[in-house]
């Protein structure tokens, strides 16, 4: 695995246990919607160059926007 790749996996769960806890949701839960809108292998990861240079708080609302955008219920 490249670093490159080490370093999305470590933002891909940062975010989701952010996520899990801004919905009061468990971490299970939490994967489970992202990964009905797909936006881990969809978002997050494809856009990881930019999306880790944002605060935790705008990124947060943009992956919530983003998941109820594309039919995953919050």
């Amino acid at each position: 695995m490249t670093e490159l790749e080490h370093r999305q996996i470590d933002f891909s769960v940062f975010v989701l246990y952010r996520l899990a806890e801004r919905w009061n949701k468990s971490v299970p839960e939490t994967y489970r919607i992202l990964d009905k809108a797909d936006a881990l292998d969809g978002y997050l990861i494809p856009g990881y160059d930019m999306l880790h240079t944002l605060g935790s708080e705008y990124l947060i609302n943009d992956v919530t926007d983003y998941v109820r955008d594309h039919g995953a219920l919050v």
